[in-house]
């Protein structure tokens, strides 16, 4: 790893320009999820125990390079101020006049939040001369957002150019979280890949064959491989058009000597709801009627069999429709196994994406895992063997 961090750097006395993401959900005036903040604690934490000034710079929302008052920085400010525990004070402009006054009067031990980046069209069109006006604040640069590390805007690409930059806490833990997973991971290495259509993770499936000793496919995404196996799905969700694309997918496995899992019985219902009536079928017994909800018993026995001869686990996806009682069964008795694995100190896990964290939180499973991001698309761009800009810059 070619990247600084917060340990090699002198901030005593410095300004410190820190890049997080705390673009949180906000509704009625309130901030109704804080975990983003949360995770940049512990990165302001440490700005502030070496005697720096963190000054941060986030974006809230798509405002498109306009002035957007809903979208204002400013709104959140007091709860940042309450989750870093810290006196957090506000400057209406992320460059200029307003920006430099309130570095200027940053006292010890406060921290500063500038205004919505995107506010300003240079943001997303990474435009050297706002990086310039961004630069001018600073001593030293920090990449917290991690989550943001796949575009290449001014102030996750650009501004690492100008300044003495390191990643942060957050950037940390995530980069050495995956590293572990992919670059130079415990083998045997298993992925868990869910999700409702293939045409959404080629690159992602294209990438892991080639990485992985296991790759176990779940969801709607499974369907598409068993058809283009020839199994009948009857009424599923299924990308029938994507049949060859899956096939070839399965050649490259092949020769890359990583095993395909797909499911060898399912759980079937004729309605998309709540507690509909199902049953359990071989895979090639779903009836013309039915759609695949949930892996079956014998698939998840197999499942969990794999991830106890493992030692390196990444999951983007669940196993079905976990958000219905009961085709969570599946999803669920897997998580349980992971904790299991990893709690013993036999399994390193990691997963990311939307419906994966939300699969784990319902399940109980949150502190089972060796680590879970919360990054999404930069996540994902990582799984897919992607160079993250906001990553290069700091090397």
């Amino acid at each position: 790893m070619a990247w600084k961090t917060l340990d090699d750097m002198d901030l005593d006395g410095k300004v410190v320009l820190t890049r997080v993401d705390i673009n949180v959900p906000f509704e009625a005036g309130h901030v109704t999820d804080a975990t983003r903040i949360e995770r940049i604690k512990p990165t302001i934490d440490d700005i502030l125990a070496k005697g720096g000034k963190p000054v941060l710079m986030a974006h809230f929302g798509r405002p498109k390079g306009q002035v957007v008052p809903e979208m204002s920085l400013g709104l959140i400010t007091d709860a940042v101020a309450k989750v870093l525990g810290v006196p957090v004070k506000f400057s209406s402009d992320c460059i200029g006049a307003p920006a430099k006054t309130a570095v200027a009067e940053l006292g010890v031990g406060e921290v500063l939040l500038l205004e919505n980046t995107r506010f300003h069209e240079g943001e997303t069109k990474n435009d050297p001369q706002f990086a310039a006006s961004l630069a001018a604040l600073g001593d030293v640069y920090v990449n917290d957002a991690f989550s943001a590390a796949h575009r290449a805007h001014a102030s996750t690409e650009a501004l690492a150019k100008l300044l003495p930059c390191c990643a942060g806490r957050l950037m940390q833990a995530e980069l050495s979280a995956l590293e572990a997973a992919l670059a130079t991971p415990e083998r045997p290495v298993v992925a868990v890949v869910g999700g409702a259509k293939v045409s959404t993770k080629l690159d992602l499936l294209g990438n892991l064959v080639r990485k992985v000793d296991y790759l176990i496919i779940g969801g709607g995404m499974a369907n598409t491989f068993l058809a283009a196996e020839g199994v009948d799905v009857g009424k599923s969700l299924c990308e029938h058009d994507l049949a060859e694309t899956a096939l070839e997918i399965v050649k490259k496995a092949d020769e890359a000597g990583c095993e395909i899992v797909l499911p060898i019985d399912v759980v079937v219902a004729r309605e998309f709801k709540a507690n509909a009536a199902n049953e359990v079928v071989p895979v090639t017994e779903c009836p013309s009627d039915a759609m695949i909800f949930d892996a079956g018993p014998s698939s998840v026995k197999r499942i969990n069999e794999i991830i106890d001869e493992a030692k390196t686990l990444i999951m983007n996806g669940p196993l079905g429709v976990f958000e219905l009682t009961p085709f969570h069964t599946g999803t669920f008795a897997m998580l349980a196994e992971i904790e299991a694995q990893t709690k013993a100190g036999k399994l390193i896990s990691v997963a990311g994406g939307g419906d994966t964290v939300s699969a784990i939180n319902m399940s109980g499973s949150a502190d089972g895992f060796t680590y879970i991001s919360t990054a999404g698309g930069a996540f994902l761009e990582w799984m897919e063997g992607k160079a993250l800009p906001g990553v290069v810059a700091l090397g």
